[in-house]
């Protein structure tokens, strides 16, 4: 792959989402890059949302007390029109579907929040897209610090992207994030004041997609590694965890079972 040739060239190696459709390869770039000496990075840019950054530090001060449950919705559209515009789109070997491309930086997004996830149970199906992959399909996680999740995605909406929401229920904290693409926290509620509340009525911004504004931070951060010497917010070790979790999602909804991980 494309990735794997830049490192072997020596050159460092950006890597949009998903970094790779299977886990060999992602593991083939990373250790290629390690092997020549480069850096990989893989765009995460939701991370550097405005929205996404006070509710990570919500998180990691301890806020919400302990957590116990996370709920994603990606309810958006993609008409046949998307996806005949190139041969690659909706396939398996090239694209994958509405979790892996679409979806992905909000699987990104449970985890990095949420932390690891013990095991996932799934249902996928392709409800009205020509396509070969899913346009639709839920999830249910656990995660190992005993929460529990779900996600809710679809492509189907209409007649246009509707929802991009995260809500995260806690012992004394609940919040929501939704808009088009978290861009506007609709709840923000915590037991204990802190000066971060201030913040929420100016965090709130509106996108003119949904890709928001992380780039040029996430771009930043590529410069001041190889410029400064800083570590990648996002390598490919952190890339490679919500593909993970995407192949279990799917490896559940094909054999109807939960799926533990890390996968085999």
């Amino acid at each position: 792959m494309q990735g794997i040739m830049a490192a072997e060239k020596g050159l460092h190696v950006v890597s949009e989402k998903p970094m790779a459709t299977n886990l060999k390869m992602a593991d083939a770039m990373i250790h290629a890059c390690d092997q020549n000496g480069v850096k990989l990075f893989v765009v995460k840019q939701n991370r550097l949302n405005a929205t996404l950054q006070l509710l990570k530090r919500a998180v990691d001060k301890g806020r919400f007390g302990r957590i116990y449950m996370a709920s994603v919705n990606v309810f958006w559209t993609r008409p046949q029109e998307y996806y005949d515009q190139a041969k690659w789109r909706g396939t398996w070997e090239f694209d994958g579907g509405a979790f892996l491309n679409q979806a992905s930086h909000y699987v990104d997004m449970m985890e990095w929040l949420m932390g690891p996830v013990e095991s996932v149970m799934a249902y996928t199906a392709t409800m009205a897209r020509r396509i070969e992959t899913e346009d639709t399909g839920v999830a249910a996680l656990r995660f190992r610090n005993g929460a529990l999740g779900n996600m809710n995605v679809t492509m189907l909406t209409h007649p246009k992207n509707y929802e991009g929401s995260i809500t995260i229920l806690g012992e004394k904290g609940t919040v929501k994030i939704g808009g088009i693409a978290v861009n506007k926290i609709e709840h923000w509620e915590f037991e204990e004041y802190d000066d971060d509340d201030k913040l929420i009525q100016t965090t709130d911004y509106l996108p003119p997609n949904v890709y928001g504004f992380g780039h040029t931070g996430y771009y930043q951060n590529v410069l001041d590694v190889l410029e400064n010497g800083e570590e990648p917010n996002t390598d490919g070790r952190e890339g490679r965890k919500s593909l993970e979790i995407i192949l279990a999602i799917y490896k559940s909804a094909r054999e109807g079972k939960s799926i533990p991980l890390p996968l085999d």
